[in-house]
């Protein structure tokens, strides 16, 4: 077994609460075959062996009054996963993604006498340039090292000391061979999110948004949604009101669908910057509680939500939120992205991006994988 600075095999609890995260986390587990996982995770981190403490969907919730929703659940597996990692006694703890659940857990683990001898690593920087500056300082009080996707994300918390390595975007590795090329079918691929409550809301908007592009010139449209194992029943079980059923794929055959997609109309996102990276052209959409909309509105510091808008510092995907996210307007957009001069430069927008997506052409979770063992 790998070992880190001594001679017992290397333990890492590794905590995982969406489906992004599981994807980057069966990459990182892929990377080190001899380390021994205990933790969190979903199918793609089950696959690569891992029993997971309990379903990831358990977690998969986003919004302020979401959140408050789900705090009994949430509380429960906070104090779960506190007990299973002084259980386990870990080498590191390494957390992917959902800082609010990873903050939770280290502060209490902290606490303990147990803490001294693990290491605490954090995977994807928070967007404390969109939310504030300031919240940097507090994760350096939390991590020990952090994995940022972006160079520009480093000095945000170096500054506070906290060990902060970019390892570029780890969607990016492995999507070069899914870029489009030639289109042979009027494919809409509808990705309405990860997470319950983004589906929910979401579903109705795209089946009113598939009634009216029927009715208006329209018909020769094939709709498809991926699912992912939290939403996928339920996705099955709305549809079959639908007057023009969309086919239903699963989670492992996104990209082939990507790769053949005329227009995506998705959920804001990781899905956004794949579709970016393979250049299809997309539209963004969200719905979410209105008091976090208000909210989000009085406190984020960046002028859009999708990944590509903001590190190109341009509109490149039009992105309909809140109340904005109606099927007219989802409609009239996918009109524009029918007119041949509109989606051309749509593509090359995000041609232009292709730089910015992977660090040193080397695969993030490798530079993750490496790092931890090393040090």
């Amino acid at each position: 077994m790998t070992k880190i600075n001594s001679d017992k095999p290397i333990k890492i609890f590794i905590i995982a609460g969406e489906v992004s995260g599981d994807v980057l986390g069966a990459k990182i587990m892929r990377e080190l075959p001899d380390v021994e996982f205990v933790g969190i995770g979903g199918q793609n981190m089950i696959g690569m062996g891992l029993k997971s403490l309990f379903p990831i969907s358990d977690l998969a919730v986003l919004g302020i009054f979401e959140v408050l929703a789900h705090a009994r659940t949430l509380t429960q597996r906070i104090n779960q996963t506190v007990d299973a990692i002084i259980t386990e006694k870990p080498d590191v703890v390494l957390t992917i993604d959902s800082p609010g659940f990873a903050k939770a857990v280290i502060k209490k683990v902290r606490k303990h006498s147990i803490s001294k001898s693990i290491r605490f690593y954090h995977v994807v920087a928070p967007q404390v340039w969109a939310w504030g500056k300031w919240r940097a300082k507090k994760y350096a009080k939390i991590f020990d090292k952090l994995y940022a996707f972006f160079d520009f994300e480093v000095p945000y918390f170096t500054k506070y000391g906290l060990k902060t390595v970019a390892v570029g975007h780890p969607i990016a590795d492995g999507l070069e061979k899914y870029k489009q090329t030639n289109i042979n079918e009027k494919i809409i691929a509808l990705v309405p999110g990860s997470r319950m409550n983004e589906v929910k809301k979401l579903l109705p908007v795209f089946q009113k948004t598939v009634d009216m592009l029927s009715v208006c010139g329209y018909k020769d449209y094939k709709y498809v949604i991926p699912t992912v194992e939290t939403t996928d029943e339920y996705i099955k079980n709305h549809i079959k009101n639908w007057k023009i059923k969309p086919t239903i794929i699963p989670s492992n055959q996104r990209y082939d669908l990507y790769a053949n997609t005329y227009i995506a109309v998705v959920a804001s996102g990781t899905v956004s910057a794949e579709l970016a990276i393979m250049h299809i052209p997309a539209i963004v959409v969200y719905k979410m509680n209105p008091l976090t909309v208000m909210l989000g509105h009085i406190l984020l510091r960046i002028k859009w939500v999708s990944l590509v808008n903001i590190l190109m510092n341009k509109m490149i995907y039009p992105e309909l939120l809140g109340k904005d996210a109606t099927p007219y307007n989802i409609m009239n957009c996918l009109q524009q992205l029918t007119l041949p001069s509109v989606r051309k430069q749509m593509i090359q927008d995000l041609t232009n991006a292709d730089s910015t997506w992977l660090r040193d052409n080397k695969k993030p979770a490798m530079v993750i994988a490496q790092d931890i063992v090393s040090k």
